[in-house]
This record gives C-alpha cells, sequence and structure tokens, in this order.
C-alpha cells in the first residue's frame, strides 16, 4: 500500500468515525430530551389530531422542562395510565385546589376560571366524578381532561394524576398534515 492512500484511508476512516459520532450525539439527545408520538385517539381534537397511527399527528413531546419546573394549567402532558399505554392530557387542576364544573363552566376552588382565548374552543361536559355539580380535590395531584371531553379517559374517571407519572410536554406537531407548536 502506498503512502498516499494510507492517507486516504485514514481520512475516509476519520469522516466516517466523525459520523458515527454526530449520529450517537444525536440519537443521544433525542433518547434523553424528546419523545415522538402518533396520536391515535380523538379524546385531545381538536388540538391533537388522530383517529388511528396512520393518519394521526406527530407530537415531539420535550422531556426538559419537567426537571426543572412544575406541569402548568392549560399544557398538554404526555403520562402513562396504569395499563402502561401512553396518554396525553391536558391540565386543569393543580396541587391543593378544587376542581368542579357548574352549568358548563369549569371552577378551580369555587371561582370561575376564565379560558385563555386561543382555547375558547374547550367545552367540558360534567361526567364521571364532575357529575352532578360535585367538586373534586386535587390533592398533591393534577387533574386533568382531554379537549374533546365527551370521548376522553381522563381524571374524572381515572382521578388525579402524581407529578410523577408525567413524562412530558406538548411541543411540536410534526405532520402529517399539519405543523406548528402545541397549543
Amino acid at each position: 500500500m502506498t503512502p498516499s492512500t494510507r492517507g486516504w484511508l485514514r481520512i475516509g476512516f476519520r469522516a466516517i468515525e466523525r459520523f458515527l459520532a454526530v449520529i450517537g450525539l444525536c440519537a443521544l439527545i433525542y433518547f434523553t430530551c424528546f419523545d415522538l408520538t402518533v396520536i391515535a385517539s380523538g379524546s385531545m381534537a381538536p388540538a391533537l389530531q388522530g383517529d388511528n397511527a396512520a393518519t394521526g399527528d406527530r407530537i415531539l413531546f420535550e422531556k426538559v422542562t419537567r426537571r426543572f419546573s412544575s406541569p402548568r394549567r392549560w399544557e398538554i402532558h404526555q403520562f402513562r395510565t396504569p395499563e402502561g399505554i401512553t396518554a396525553a392530557k391536558r391540565i386543569i387542576g393543580l396541587p391543593g385546589e378544587r376542581i368542579s364544573l357548574r352549568n358548563g363552566v369549569l371552577h378551580i376552588n369555587g371561582a370561575p376560571v376564565p379560558i385563555p382565548s386561543q382555547l375558547a374552543y374547550l367545552r367540558y361536559y360534567p361526567l364521571g366524578n364532575l357529575a352532578a355539580k360535585n367538586e373534586v380535590a386535587c390533592g398533591s395531584g393534577y387533574y386533568v381532561l382531554g379537549d374533546d371531553s365527551r370521548d376522553s379517559n381522563d381524571s374524572r374517571y381515572e382521578g388525579v394524576l402524581t407529578a410523577n407519572r408525567f413524562t412530558a410536554r406538548a411541543w411540536l406537531i410534526l405532520g402529517p398534515n399539519r405543523f406548528g407548536f402545541v397549543r
């Protein structure tokens, strides 16, 4: 083997080595900071849309902020159900609050809660533990509801969620039919 051939081989191996290092670094960042999930349920429509894995929104959930801050009201968070299924719901009640639904209006600690204007489409229905004007205490957990609350298995049926059940916060919609930040 000539010296020039060895030089080209060395350059080629270094390029492959750097390429694999970049791929490894990208994989490390993805698996520690993000999770890509396909929405296969209509319970969060219209914010997150999908009825099956083929046509559902691809949502990029980020895992970083949960390490530095607590979930906030109106954010959509991902969690695991007791059966091990990944789900995403909107946070409504925070630890220490009491939730009730009176005449279609959400109340927290007895006072009506103004819904942000970009979420004006939200309509919650008195089902499960919110039926008959019941008041539900969050205790040390979070009360979550699906945006399409007629078809959502949420805190009305499963109870409040503790903070350690949350795995990530919804961040970006990556297709297949729309792109943008999750509201």
